[in-house]
């Protein structure tokens, strides 16, 4: 693939993040600037549509707007496992 010189411009801690983020994976901010656009861009697959049970089971619990998937996950398996507080 011929590769081409691009300028972009963006905050000064953005770019920090970035050379960050991109050491931290071993890789360069254009390696990961090309595959953000390449993933960014790939067809998307179909989604196959929801089964009855999955149907049948929407809405029928409503969470506060305020709840996180990790707390709801941590005081599940805690009552699964007896480690209520």
């Amino acid at each position: 693939m011929t590769m081409s010189k691009l300028t972009l411009s963006a905050d000064k801690a953005v770019i920090r993040r970035a050379k960050k983020l991109a050491a931290a994976n071993s890789t360069s901010v254009s390696a990961m600037f090309s595959s953000f656009i390449l993933a960014m861009t790939r067809p998307r697959e179909p989604q196959e549509p929801a089964g009855p049970l999955t149907r049948m089971a929407t809405g029928l619990i409503h969470l506060p707007a305020d709840a996180h998937d990790e707390h709801l996950l941590e005081e599940a398996l805690a009552e699964k496992h007896g480690a209520r507080k």
